[in-house]
């Protein structure tokens, strides 16, 4: 690989600025077109033109289309790649190297695998490198991530062209986006409360957003103008609809009511009285001769919407129904429930002309459908869930045809053309997807490791003390074991019979330990041969209603576990089985989130919802101290291999250092933005491990707070861990990806 001017990069002069944004396009226009590919595949040119003020990721981007139709595939995985990742790239310049490492390495051709050396040869900065590929490679059905609002995004839509996509967001704003390109365009800001329904006229030149301020906006989408407001609801607005013909807005409300508008005039046409309780969602037949609507009181409702009359109701959904559409020929309805007391997860598709219920779909989403479309030829629905996934469906066969991961779903639409999905999530992102089932926009080789993980959220992990070995439990029920070196499965553990809330492994590497809380069956801890994965005895839990958490002693001679209900924590006997005592604190009944053991196994440290954190004498069975600081749950403790600091990650997005022995707190870590999720030690006490539902890892000094490196995921991580090496860390996430990074440039 050709290296670029290294002199005129140096130049802090306008030489630099023109070197870096002029000399691609130079090289084109000049036919030099081997020096404009070698330039774009150099880690020095990417790296200085991102980090450069005056340009960043979005102007590198466009590079890479100067020749519209490249000779070579390479350019366009690197183009991809960056676009990929260029919402965090925006961010945290530092997530370059690990950003490109983690999307590129399963691409082995000369090129790329150069450009990855080149990565690790000359980035002096500590960074995590992934050490298998644990984000969407180029040519996956990921294909932009739109970063930019500051709250939950609960609304999205796309013009009819396919060149735009609007979001709305807890943030209060309307953000309209550039849907080829993920640049954003413009942000309405108007309304006073969260934005939570977004809709666009057919001609693309208006544009209406519903609000929790009681209130209708309509906006012209050419110049961002507010045009006007319309004020007759007496609660939040939860939907808004448009009419084929661009003529009326139909909108629903937590007043219970939907009301149909002129959009020209702003006039109230009519106002639909029948729910018994919120309306969430109304859609339009394509003749703008009825209107739909779903609400909470479990009923879909079809009405005449000239005459305001209710044509018949349709009872089925046994939780609130949250999403409605129809098909674009008009003769179906599809809805979709949301978990309530009933935990209803189905989506029904009804005869719009009889309500004759057609068929129902279970799509075994944890609470519920949230969000629903369907392709214009009506054969795909495409369910959106707060389990952090999107499914798409098979209409005629109800078939179940892919799974995509992510955050928190509240919004889905799909393109005209059918060929893209929006989504909207409560980390302020927008993500647009490949719907083409199965094809990918660029061929990739098949990798051994490409879909490492599980089916599920990945809630709890472990590294066997020889450091061989890791562990991730997940909500699938089952429990991998990997090559931590390789990245290789080398067995899975079935036997449990719903999700694993936490593993460990005992000191001496024999015994692996697994706990299990279903939701209508015993709780239980099985106990594994860990090295031929054998069970060898299970403990069932029944008086102690959910298991939640459990560590073990590091001599291997004890469990220790905590319930998810009650603030009860039990110490068993692992050679027999046998429940040894219980510690229970005063007060209310409160859930044991954490537990962790000091490594003489004297002491335990719990870590509940209220707040705090407790220290009791395994020996005596006392509570000796109470620590208190943070002001949101307690999710994860540690303890520092000394014995003499505990680690706490709490729901109020900081990281605590403590005291064991006083109980003062020492240090306080900000810089996650969400919920820390799990936390993990290094054995020579010097770094902390963080995983976070804000998506990221961070790599912590625990002597002077200090960050020092960041790895952003897809989704939320929930797990953690770190092998004795220090350097090598395994985390699992909400998607069910397991994440295998090593810290580079640690002493750096």
């Amino acid at each position: 690989m050709q290296q670029i001017n290294k002199k005129s990069l140096s130049k802090k002069s306008y030489s630099q600025k023109a070197y870096l944004g002029r000399y691609p396009y130079n090289l084109v226009n000049s036919g030099n077109l081997t020096k404009y590919y070698q330039i774009l595949t150099d880690y020095q040119f990417i790296s200085a033109k991102i980090n450069h003020p005056e340009f960043g990721i979005q102007a590198l981007i466009e590079d890479y289309d100067l020749l519209g139709d490249t000779q070579t595939k390479t350019l366009k995985y690197i183009q991809s790649a960056l676009r990929l990742s260029a919402h965090i790239v925006t961010q945290d310049k530092q997530q370059l190297p690990s950003q490109l490492w983690g999307r590129l390495q399963t691409i082995h051709n000369p090129e790329i695998q150069q450009l990855l050396q080149q990565i690790s040869q000359t980035t002096t900065h500590p960074w995590l490198r992934p050490l298998t590929p644990s984000l969407t490679p180029p040519g996956g059905r990921l294909l932009h991530t739109l970063s930019g609002h500051s709250g939950w995004v609960t609304a999205v839509a796309v013009t009819a062209d396919n060149q735009r996509v609007i979001s709305g967001s807890r943030d209060n704003t309307v953000k309209v986006w550039n849907l080829q390109t993920g640049e954003e365009l413009f942000t309405l800001n108007g309304h006073s409360d969260s934005v939570n329904a977004v809709a666009v006229t057919p001609d693309g030149k208006k544009l209406i957003s519903g609000s929790d301020d009681k209130t209708i906006k309509v906006w012209n989408l050419k110049t961002g103008e507010e045009l006007f407001t319309l004020n007759s609801h007496s609660k939040c607005v939860n939907a808004v609809a448009v009419t084929s013909d661009g003529k009326k807005i139909i909108s629903g409300s937590h007043d219970w009511t939907i009301k149909v508008w002129n959009l020209d005039t702003g006039e109230e046409l009519l106002n639909l009285q029948g729910h018994s309780f919120l309306v969430n969602a109304v859609a339009v037949t394509p003749d703008g001769k009825k209107i739909i609507s779903a609400s909470y009181d479990g009923t879909v409702k079809v009405w005449n919407l000239e005459t305001g009359e209710e044509l018949f109701t349709l009872t089925g959904h046994r939780g609130f129904v949250k999403a409605v559409t129809v098909t674009a020929d008009g003769k179906k309805i599809i809805s979709a429930s949301s978990a309530s007391s009933s935990s209803d997860d189905t989506v029904k598709v009804w005869n719009l002309e009889t309500g004759e219920e057609l068929l129902t779909l279970n799509t075994v989403q944890r609470f519920g459908v949230d969000a629903v479309a369907v392709t214009p030829n009506g054969k795909r629905v495409i369910t959106g869930s707060h389990d952090n996934t999107i499914k798409i469906w098979n209409l005629e066969t109800r078939e179940e045809l892919f799974t995509l991961y992510s955050n928190w779903i509240n919004a889905v639409t799909i393109t005209t053309d059918a060929t893209k999905i929006i989504s909207g999530s409560d980390d302020g992102t927008v993500t647009v997807w490949n719907l083409q089932t199965g094809v990918r926009l660029l061929t990739l080789p098949s990798q051994p490791y490409e879909n490492i993980g599980h089916s599920n959220s990945v809630a709890t992990g472990a590294v066997s003390t020889d450091g061989k070995k890791a562990i991730s439990g997940s909500d699938d029920g089952t429990v991998k074991v990997w090559n931590l070196e390789t990245g290789e499965k080398l067995f899975t553990l079935i036997g449990h019979s719903d999700g694993i809330k936490t593993v460990a492994v005992t000191a001496d590497g024999k015994k692996l330990i697994a706990g299990c809380s279903p939701q209508d069956e015993s709780n239980t801890i099985k106990v594994w041969n860990f090295e031929t994965g054998e069970p060898i005895f299970t403990l069932n839990l029944d008086n102690l209603w959910s298991l939640q958490t459990l560590a073990v002693t590091k001599d291997g001679t004890r469990i220790i576990s905590g319930s998810g209900y009650l603030p009860i924590i039990t110490v068993w006997n692992l050679e027999t089985g046998e429940q040894l005592f219980t510690l229970e604190r005063n007060g209310d009944a409160n859930s044991v989130n954490a537990i962790a053991v000091t490594p003489d196994g004297k002491r335990v440290i719990s870590g509940y919802d209220d707040k705090t954190i407790k220290i009791w004498n395994l020996e005596t069975r006392k509570e000796l101290l109470t620590l208190q600081g943070h002001t949101d749950a307690i999710k994860t403790v540690a303890v520092t291999p000394d014995g003499k600091q505990v680690i706490s990650g709490s729901q109020d997005t900081t990281i605590k250092i403590w005291n064991l022995e006083t109980g003062e707190e020492l240090l306080t870590f900000n810089g996650h933005s969400d919920t820390v999720n799990a936390v993990a030690v290094t054995t020579d006490g010097k770094r902390i491990i963080s995983a976070s539902s804000d998506n990221t890892l961070q790599v912590w000094n625990l002597e002077t707070g200090e960050e020092i490196a960041t790895f952003s995921g897809e989704s939320e991580f929930c797990s953690c861990t770190v092998a004795p090496d220090d350097l090598t860390i395994v985390a699992g996430d909400a998607g069910g990806m397991v994440h295998f990074l090593k810290l580079e440039n640690a002493g750096k």
